[in-house]
């Protein structure tokens, strides 16, 4: 299974908005998500999702402005070579103004604005839980068209890792 990540800036305490991105091209295309991909070999899930960042919205972090607030197992059994593991990071400080790349059209929203009918339909599940303070591990099982929701196993409130 292959590690990748996901990174989610948000504004303000409590969270007033939070950036998304519309993605433009290949996996996930038409949908909003936050910013992250592949864990390259010589990364750690830290280091690439600051890479993500920058690439797919122009924004740039530090690793101690990122924190780890979730690990979810995504698995297709239609598709198992779509199956990946992904690190979730919400970022409070950048350098920088989100833009649109070739990738993402980044967008603000308040958090009663997420679209989530325009996102992985997954993201309802856990989402919330991550902007509300919760730290989770789970697992998401993808039904065979790759879209729908079979089964989703959420654990919130402990150490991540």
């Amino acid at each position: 299974m292959r590690s990748t990540t996901l990174c989610f800036p948000i504004d303000g305490s409590p969270i007033q908005r939070i950036l998304l991105g519309m993605k433009k091209t290949g996996f996930g295309c038409g949908k909003y998500n936050g910013f992250g991909g592949k864990i390259e070999d010589d990364e750690t899930a830290i280091q690439a999702a600051i890479r993500e960042l920058k690439e797919e919205c122009g924004i740039e972090a530090l690793a101690e402005e990122l924190e780890l607030v979730g690990l979810l197992d995504f698995i297709f059994p239609a598709s198992p070579e779509l199956d990946h593991d992904v690190y979730i990071y919400l970022v409070k400080s950048w350098k920088g103004q989100s833009y649109e790349t070739n990738e993402m059209r980044p967008q603000w929203f308040q958090p009663h604005d997420i679209p989530y009918e325009q996102m992985w339909s997954d993201d309802i599940y856990w989402l919330p839980k991550v902007l509300a303070g919760d730290k989770i591990k789970g697992k998401v099982i993808f039904t065979d068209d790759n879209e729908g929701v079979q089964e989703v196993e959420i654990h919130s409130d402990f150490e991540v890792i």
